[in-house]
């Protein structure tokens, strides 16, 4: 998920310059954009002098866009999931690199387009396809028995009225814009004008990491990012909901050896893998000038960490 001005303004990510500061660019060095949305972080890893940047997308119009976007000859755009990039490295002959950026979630560019159905900010068709394949939302939501609707709103959007949400969604099926699931949503959590939050963010936030595999997707991301780094190489990410930190948070804790500490009561675990990733840093959170120009940002955090010499794990994040 990336800031946006104007439609015709330069795109500028959230937390670029730190993302930048933690990747740490020397001369001509190989980067992966994982997420490459509208080329935000790309145009930043070249201008801070990367000799190479492989941009990776699920969804074709981004792709597609980012030739004119970002035209330069050091920049190669791959339509794939990020969570293959080793293995498309691999087969292009272009092997670990020196740093990877991954901007989780959805990018200003889906948001702001009505017809993607991402948001309810304008009436679109309820679709919300990353990769412009598979169910939309909408055959989800028309089709879904109710306590799997229900389910989707409490694991993903950390809804607590997801029942009463889900109950009145199939009651007004069949449901195919997003200005009316929002108004579904919001009478059936008894929403009023003027209140701080909007119920139908969780609601959309749920469905479409849902109907994305999103957690899956950065869960598999980031065991590929270990495989696609050099010794020494950076991995920084950004995430813009609990749901992701704590995936990021947990894979850093678990690939450095940070188990937590014992006790008399319970003696600490020991982990007999060698760490793959050293150099945690602490996590990073948008400065009050950022916010004040974008307020989307509010919830971003930064987690990045260096890679280490260790072989790649074998097993899956737990």
């Amino acid at each position: 998920m990336t800031s946006t001005g104007a439609k015709t303004a330069p795109h500028v990510p959230v937390l670029v310059s730190e993302v930048i500061a933690a990747l740490a660019l020397r001369g001509n060095e190989t980067a992966v954009d994982g997420t490459f949305g509208a080329g935000g972080y790309t145009r930043a890893l070249l201008s801070a002098g990367a000799g190479r940047v492989i941009g990776f997308d699920r969804d074709p119009d981004a792709i597609e866009a980012g030739r004119s976007l970002v035209p330069d000859s050091r920049l190669e755009l791959i339509q794939e999931n990020f969570s293959q990039m080793d293995r498309v490295l691999n087969e292009r002959g272009i092997g670990l690199v020196d740093a990877i950026a991954l901007d989780i979630g959805v990018s200003s560019m889906q948001i702001d387009t009505a017809a993607r159905g991402f948001s309810f900010q304008a009436d679109g068709p309820l679709d919300m396809r990353m990769s412009r394949s598979g169910l939309t939302a909408a055959e989800f939501l028309n089709t879904a028995e109710e306590a799997e609707i229900a389910r989707v709103l409490r694991d993903y959007g950390e809804e607590p009225r997801a029942r009463a949400i889900a109950r009145a969604i199939v009651a007004a099926r069949p449901v195919e814009r997003t200005t009316e699931l929002a108004a579904i949503v919001r009478r059936a959590a008894g929403f009023r004008p003027g209140q701080k939050a909007d119920p139908a963010t969780r609601t959309f936030q749920a469905i479409r990491i849902h109907l994305n595999a999103e957690l899956d997707e950065l869960e598999q991301g980031l065991e590929a990012a270990e495989r696609a780094l050099k010794p020494g190489g950076r991995l920084a990410v950004v995430t813009f909901h609990s749901l992701e930190d704590r995936i990021v948070k947990r894979f850093f804790r678990e690939r450095s050896g940070a188990t937590p500490a014992g006790s008399r009561h319970r003696p600490a675990l020991v982990d007999p893998a060698e760490p793959t990733f050293e150099r945690v840093a602490k996590p990073v959170s948008p400065s009050e000038r950022e916010l004040s120009t974008n307020p989307r940002a509010r919830s971003a955090r930064l987690r990045s960490a260096v890679r280490t010499s260790a072989s790649p794990r074998k097993e899956r994040l737990q």
